[in-house]
Formats: structure tokens, C-alpha cells, sequence
């Protein structure tokens, strides 16, 4: 046990290795001895995955060799080949040589068999890359799509492998910290709205499944409130009304953060319209929050009700006025009631 522990140890550095400089040492054999450890790697997760104690023992060897997130769970030995597979691929210090070798190592196994999961991410990556159809208005961006619905297949396979909790979180939190925030942003938001039109079910996972996806996911999000501000600040207010009509407590928590930005708004009579109190903490112009509320009132008649429930009890609380000037809330109120 003490070998094969050491043996999975040395994986982060293999794949570090696949995807350095290094690579243009390698002579034509090496791809096919790296993916010959990739599927040793397949073969000792099929055989640990059924045993708890095997995976959890695996699993923490292979957290401790990684100095830096996004960790390697268990369920990655499962992928080794498509990951040592696809890091060459990508590499481009890879001698011509051995890029032709691995291609057909890659293309034409000893088995006869198509390795599907590789087959698997080329279709996906030239359906993002190549063949991007027109944009309507208000579609979401075809790559961004497509990055979303492969971030839902591998939380569905950590949830297939019964990880602890903490570590799914690492990991989902490691992958998205390594995209800029706006892009990352927008593929969990693509996420999200796929699992509420119920379009995020590609595997017969279930119901189930989606909910645990959906969790971890608003987990993230919500678990911070600086990112969750920045989310809301770059994304459209129409999709951010879309994602609270199918999340409850994100449309709570995008109430919250409205109600906060609205509080740092007040009159000029002078210009005869609310303006910026304090430049630092005002996120939000009054036309900007005026829309920001009106998509939230364009949704379903629950989100609407919760909505102008939220306004009213800001209202009250602001000294209850009827005449416009006095209170953002009892403006916004009459605005979005029009």
C-alpha cells in the first residue's frame, strides 16, 4: 500500500511535467509511457472506488503532494489519461516526433477502442471554438455555454464519487479563482440559468443532481460578499432577475445588496434628481437601480410580490412618504407600480 500511495503522489508532478517547458526533451515514446501511467492511475481508481477507506487514503496522498489549489481529488485518477492526454496536447514545447505519436496513441489505441473521454473534449472544444453560431439578443455566449455545461459534468462526477463536502468546495472554488472574475462570473451564471430551465441534464443524473450542482454553486457565490456585489455589478440586471426567479436565496441576497446601494443615493434638489451620496460606496446610479428593480418586477408574480414587499418595508422603515423627493424607496416604489 505504502508503494502505490507513493506512486499516486507523484501524479501532480507528472502532470506538472506534461504541461512544462520540460516536454522538449521527450523522445517520440515518452507520450505513450506518460499515458500508460495515466491508465494505471484509471485502473487503481476503478478498483479503490468502491472501497471507502482505499479512496479516502488516496484521495488525502494526493491532496498533501499539491502545494497549490485547485487540488486533485480521487475522482481524478479516473481521468488520467484525458488529462495527461489533453496537457500534451496543448503543449507546445512537445517535439513534432512525439506530438505525431501521441496523436496516434490518442487516435489509434492498442484496444481498437476510441478513447471517449478524449473524443469527448474535442467535440466539445471545436463546438466552443469553430463553430459558434450567430448571436441573437440576449443568448448567452456560445463559449460560455459550452465552459458551463462542462463545469456541471465534472461537479455531477465529484458528486458521483461521494468526496467530502469541504473538498468539492476547494476544488470548485480553485477552478473558478483560476478564470478572471468577469469570465468566471459569467459561466457560473450560464450554469446556474441551465439547471433552472432544467437544459443542464446531460447524463440522466436527475433532479438530484442538479440540486447538488445548484448548491455548490450558489455556495461560492453567496459565501463571499464582495464577489457576490461583483457578480451583480457585471452582469446584466435582466439575466440577475432571471437567476432569482429560480434561487430563492439569491434573489434575497440581490435584495439585500439593492436595498444596501440604495441607501447611499440621495436628493439634489438642485438637479431635481437622486444622486451618489458617497462616490466609494454607491455602486449603483439611480437609473441604474430604477432598471435593476424593474427587471425584478418583470419576472413571475412571485418575484414581483417579494419585490415590491422588500420596497414597502424599506419605505415604511424610511418614514412611510407619499411625495417623491423624500425617501429612494418610495420613488422606486411608484416607479416600478406604474
Amino acid at each position: 500500500m505504502a508503494a502505490v500511495l507513493g506512486r499516486v503522489a507523484e501524479l501532480p508532478a507528472l502532470l506538472a511535467l506534461c504541461r512544462s517547458p520540460l516536454v522538449r526533451r521527450w523522445d517520440p515514446a515518452a507520450p505513450g509511457r506518460a499515458l500508460e501511467w495515466g491508465r494505471y492511475f484509471q485502473h487503481l481508481h476503478g478498483r479503490c472506488r468502491a472501497r471507502p477507506r482505499l479512496r479516502e487514503a488516496l484521495g488525502r496522498r494526493l491532496r498533501r503532494a499539491q502545494p497549490r489549489p485547485p487540488a486533485l481529488g480521487f475522482s481524478a485518477l479516473g481521468r488520467c489519461p484525458e488529462l495527461l492526454g489533453l496537457a500534451l496536447l496543448e503543449n507546445r514545447a512537445l517535439p513534432p516526433a512525439a506530438c505525431r505519436r501521441l496523436l496516434r496513441c490518442l487516435l489509434l489505441p492498442a484496444s481498437g477502442a476510441e478513447p471517449p473521454g478524449l473524443a469527448l473534449l474535442a467535440r466539445r472544444k471545436a463546438a466552443a471554438r469553430l463553430l459558434e453560431p450567430p448571436r441573437r439578443p440576449g443568448d448567452t455566449e456560445p463559449r460560455v455555454r459550452a465552459e458551463a455545461q462542462l463545469l456541471l459534468g465534472r461537479l455531477r462526477e465529484e458528486e458521483e464519487e461521494q468526496e467530502e463536502e469541504q473538498e468539492r468546495a476547494r476544488w470548485l472554488c480553485g477552478v473558478l479563482e483560476r478564470l478572471p472574475p468577469p469570465r468566471a462570473f459569467a459561466v457560473v451564471a450560464a450554469a446556474l440559468a441551465l439547471l433552472g430551465a432544467g437544459d443542464g441534464e446531460q447524463d440522466g443524473s436527475g433532479p438530484d443532481g442538479d440540486g447538488f450542482c445548484a448548491g455548490l454553486l450558489l455556495s461560492w457565490l453567496l459565501g463571499n460578499l464582495e464577489r457576490f456585489s461583483a457578480f451583480c455589478l457585471c452582469l446584466p440586471g435582466s439575466l440577475l432577475a432571471s437567476l432569482a426567479g429560480h434561487y430563492p436565496q439569491l434573489s434575497r441576497a440581490y435584495l439585500d445588496l439593492l436595498s444596501g446601494w440604495g441607501s447611499h443615493l440621495h436628493y439634489d434638489p438642485l438637479q431635481g434628481r437622486w444622486v451618489k451620496s458617497c462616490l466609494e460606496k454607491a455602486e449603483l446610479s439611480w437609473e441604474e437601480l430604477r432598471e435593476r428593480f424593474s427587471c425584478l418586477c418583470r419576472g413571475s408574480a412571485l418575484l414581483r410580490e417579494q419585490t415590491q414587499a422588500a420596497l414597502k418595508l424599506l419605505k415604511t422603515r424610511d418614514g412611510d412618504f407619499e411625495v417623491r423627493g423624500l425617501s429612494v424607496w418610495t420613488d422606486l416604489l411608484m416607479e416600478v407600480e406604474e
